[in-house]
């Protein structure tokens, strides 16, 4: 097949997915085309198979704001047209899905391209809804030739809040088993906890609704009981506000904020358990990244983390804002042993027999066969 992907190709859950499907489906022979406004992050090395087409903006004195959406759709009529394209695969319906349709009428004398797509979760839980936003978010998904969504969370909450009746194929996000997996004892885990402290990790992007604050008051309330240390990984909006939480509590020496990082894994395997607080999370993708490298998780249970963790099993969930809670389980998973071992191994299964890339691409492929045969 001949496809092309666009996403935005910065730090987040969509952009990761997008690229890390793109390049599996080349290394299986497919031609892949990603088109964007610059070359997605996780698109580092050369793979044979895959071609970039940046999206080129014009700076025109009579437009105020940048034109993305139209030079997104111009962009893919050329590729389409030049490379052949048998579908457009979108990710983020804002604004991809509404340029795929556009570049899709401009090409209906030439070719039938069919679209796909998919949906990730901030595109339909947040800025979807906003009310400038829900006709086209709506027309765009009603319009494309086939969606799927990353959660079944995700799927009934666009159907309700759209009031669509098409029909939203499930296909959750997947990883690379092969790299995100336990690698044993790390020279950075010597570096954060010199002291044999646990080690408490959390990634995102800051923003308020991951409730990155409430990590570092769960900190304070697990340092009365066991010696821990907590790692933030990423940057964002409330990364100050954390900061100053951090001076205020007096645990500065306590928790080690590290940016955006590249090098996730070894970060992973230097750590004890994934913390995740969210107020909303459409699927968890840095929880079964943590979860692949054998870290229980505790999260809360919001969106389509109880999809993915198994309550007493490979983690604990706990009800939104319910520092309390969370915090007596990881206390509870840091002070048993055996408990903590079991859950260990009970995350890297779930994802072995779940979520590993071998499973879920071929889903991909199922899917794009029936949208180009119906």
């Amino acid at each position: 097949m001949k496809i092309a992907i666009t996403c935005y190709p910065t730090y987040g859950g969509s952009g990761a997915i997008a690229t890390e499907l793109g390049k599996a489906l080349a290394l299986k022979g497919h031609q892949v085309h990603f088109i964007s406004y610059a070359r997605p992050f996780r698109l580092g090395e050369f793979v044979e198979n895959i071609v970039f087409h940046e999206v080129e903006m014009s700076n025109y004195p009579l437009f105020e704001h940048s034109m993305y959406s139209l030079a997104l759709a111009s962009k893919m009529v050329e590729v389409a047209e030049y490379e052949k394209i048998d579908l457009l695969h979108v990710h983020y319906a804002i604004p991809h899905a509404v340029s795929a349709y556009l570049a899709k009428q401009m090409l209906k004398n030439k070719s039938d391209i069919k679209i796909i797509t998919t949906l990730h979760g901030t595109d339909i839980t947040l800025v979807g809804l906003e009310p400038s936003f829900l006709p086209m978010v709506k027309f765009s998904i009603e319009q494309s030739d086939g969606v799927s969504a990353v959660s079944r969370f995700l799927k009934e909450k666009t159907l309700t809040n759209y009031n669509i009746e098409k029909d939203i194929t499930v296909i959750n996000n997947f990883i690379d088993i092969d790299l995100y997996k336990p690698n044993g004892t790390s020279k950075l885990r010597e570096h954060i906890a010199p002291n044999n402290e646990k080690i408490i990790v959390h990634t995102s992007n800051f923003r308020p609704v991951k409730r990155v604050p409430e990590t570092i008051r769960i900190l304070e309330k697990v340092r009365k009981e066991i010696p821990v240390k907590l790692v933030l990984v990423g940057d964002g909006p409330d990364r100050s506000e954390c900061e100053r939480l951090c001076r205020e509590l007096n645990l500065c020496d306590h928790t080690k904020f590290l940016g955006k990082q590249n090098g996730l894994v070894e970060i992973l395997n230097a750590s004890d358990l994934f913390l995740i607080p969210s107020q909303s999370e459409s699927f968890g993708l840095a929880a079964l990244e943590a979860m692949s490298c054998g870290l229980p998780v505790v999260s809360s249970s919001v969106g389509g983390l109880p999809e993915l963790i198994n309550h007493n099993e490979t983690g604990y969930i706990a009800e939104i804002g319910d520092i309390d809670r969370m915090s007596k389980y990881v206390i509870e998973l840091f002070t048993n042993k055996r408990k903590y071992d079991l859950f260990s191994k009970a995350s890297r299964k779930r994802v072995e027999e779940n979520f590993d890339k071998e499973i879920v691409i071929p889903e991909y492929e199922k899917f794009y066969n029936k949208i180009l045969n119906d």
